[in-house]
């Protein structure tokens, strides 16, 4: 749970600190700052003390360590306490202490230098509470809070069958653990977190906590505070007095190495439970009346790699497709998630683009999708200043646009030249985007077929082309030359036509109407249309006309 996030940031470098700070006047700096920190105390006061989660765990995270390194950048305070809204009535007989996240591996080390008798578990990632016993019954729950004070949640920890309501022994203590969301099998690393946390923190602020409901929660029994001073003793304590889980998932370790086996372990693993890290503590620990509600020094967490990152927009490009399809795509400030860098993302579709309203300053967040592509799952925080948008207009790019890359077809013109040389079209060995893009530096490409006239002295004089490579270009565009009709209509981009029959030559293909294509086998009335339309193009004529003069069989 959110513990005193503002310690995650005491573990970043003075050089990453200084590489993160904008480049802003102090008016700007002051406003955005401003907007950032409303944003965290809206989503601290909802989470707190209305129990509903409004942004993913690890998004609060990165976006409160974005403010502590905004406010150091510029000096302008510190953030506000998280916890500030968080108290309640009841005092806790001992308070919560915090909990340092340690931000990568060298920073365990160093943690584990010079300690002995270190534990590993999962961190399991629901709500902690205290549970308060007398002679083996249970009398009080009562939620982390501030980790001082917290809220009675003793009539819906009566309901959860997962908290022993009389214990094996008739004892008084006091038990800190953390409620949590029973899932079965899950895996962290391909299923991230499924807001476990938000729905048990939901569920135990209503007022009444429902039978169904409270089967779904479970109880995982970190500390004993006051119980054996070995760590060993006191898993096996707690598990004889009915805390049967916590033994499963402690275990000693020595080396780092070890640590990182576990990390493992657990992040790829089954588990009932969501876990967004691993705990280290240390065997020994003081006495519990020297506890205070802050992270203390015996115990850390290693947090898992992120499922979903924020990532600052840096740029907003248009990609205009073959088609006509117009893509955006966000450069972002580079972000890893998992063991992979991206500092690019889709935004699928222009509709889509204009409905999230994305400029450069905004934060928003990625995740992979398959584990593999950069998916954008939304914008977390907007920036204040609305930079203006040079944006594509929708009903300018179609599939018959851009045959030639004048003002605002240059991305729908490289796509096609691009398409031309690919698989799909005429599959040039050794010709791909680099290709095209140097041709175009140069000027020499006006039109798409405008390679067929280029030989081996204008390629020679074009930087980058050296005597081996313009012997393999000029191979590659002679023998595209000699490809079958078929393969050039795709390389024009013909629309698909399915199962049509097609004939041999142009002219008779450029003869048919709508009707006629509209009686081929699998041809609808829309793709009619656009093959009608294709063949009567002025540009495509124009291109078929070069094919002719060029001698390539069918035109």
């Amino acid at each position: 749970m959110r513990l005193l996030i503002a310690i995650l940031l005491t573990f970043l470098s003075l050089a990453t600190h200084a590489s993160q700070c904008p480049d802003w006047p102090p008016a700007r700096a002051q406003d955005e700052i401003s907007a950032l920190q409303k944003q965290i105390d809206l989503w601290d006061d909802s989470y707190h003390r209305q129990g509903h989660s409004m942004v993913a765990d690890e998004l609060y995270d990165q976006a409160r360590a974005q403010l502590t390194t905004w406010q150091q950048c510029f000096k302008l305070g510190a953030p506000t306490d998280p916890l500030r809204t968080a108290g309640g009535s009841i005092t806790h007989p001992i308070p919560h202490t915090g909990l340092a996240k340690l931000s990568d591996g060298a920073a365990v080390e160093e943690w584990l230098n010079g300690r002995s008798e270190v534990w590993v578990q999962p961190k399991v990632d629901g709500v902690a509470v205290s549970l308060v016993y007398q002679k083996g019954l249970l009398v009080q729950a009562i939620s982390r809070g501030n980790g001082v004070q917290g809220k009675d949640w003793t009539l819906s920890a009566r309901q959860i069958a997962g908290i022993p309501q009389q214990l094996a022994q008739p004892r008084d203590l006091v038990v800190q653990g953390e409620l949590y969301w029973h899932l079965d099998g899950h895996v962290q690393a391909s299923a991230g977190s499924l807001n476990a946390r938000g729905n048990v923190a939901g569920l135990m602020a209503r007022k009444q906590l429902g039978a169904e409901d409270a089967a779904g929660i479970g109880f995982f029994a970190w500390d004993w505070p006051e119980g054996p001073a070995d760590l060993t003793e006191r898993i096996a304590a707690l598990d004889a007095l009915g805390f049967a889980s916590t033994a499963p998932f402690s275990h000693p370790i020595a080396e780092f190495a070890e640590v990182q086996r576990w990390r493992e372990h657990w992040y790829r693993s089954p588990l009932p439970f969501a876990s967004d890290g691993i705990i280290l503590r240390q065997n020994q620990r003081p006495v519990a009346d020297r506890w205070q509600a802050k992270a203390p020094y015996w115990i850390v967490a290693w947090k898992y790699p992120f499922a979903q990152a924020l990532a600052e927009v840096r740029k907003v490009q248009f990609n205009i497709g073959r088609t006509g399809r117009i893509t955006p795509v966000l450069n972002v400030s580079p972000i890893w998630l998992d063991d992979r860098q991206v500092k690019r993302v889709s935004v699928s579709s222009l509709p889509r683009w204009k409905a999230l309203d994305i400029r450069p300053g905004d934060q928003v967040s990625i995740s992979l999708a398959g584990l593999t592509i950069p998916r954008l799952d939304g914008v977390v925080l907007r920036s204040v200043e609305r930079v203006p948008m040079e944006v594509p207009n929708a009903a300018d790019f179609h599939h018959l646009s851009c045959w030639q890359p004048t003002a605002g077809c240059a991305s729908q013109f490289r796509a096609r030249l691009t398409w031309l040389s690919g698989k799909q079209g005429l599959d040039m060995p050794k010709v791909g985007p680099g290709t095209w893009e140097k041709l175009l530096e140069t000027g020499r490409l006006n039109g798409l077929l405008d390679w067929l006239t280029l030989d081996a002295q204008e390629l020679a004089n074009i930087s980058g082309f050296g005597e081996r490579n313009t012997a393999q270009l000029l191979n590659s565009f002679n023998s595209a030359r000699q490809r079958p009709f078929v393969r050039w209509l795709n390389a024009l981009g013909m629309p698909p036509t399915g199962q049509a029959q097609l004939a041999d030559s142009w002219r008779e293909l450029a003869q048919r109407d709508t009707e006629q294509w509209q009686a081929q086998a699998g041809i609808g009335p829309g793709r009619a249309a656009q093959l009608s339309a294709f063949f009567r193009d002025p540009q495509v004529l124009a291109l078929s006309e070069t094919l002719r003069m060029a001698g390539v069989d069918g035109f």
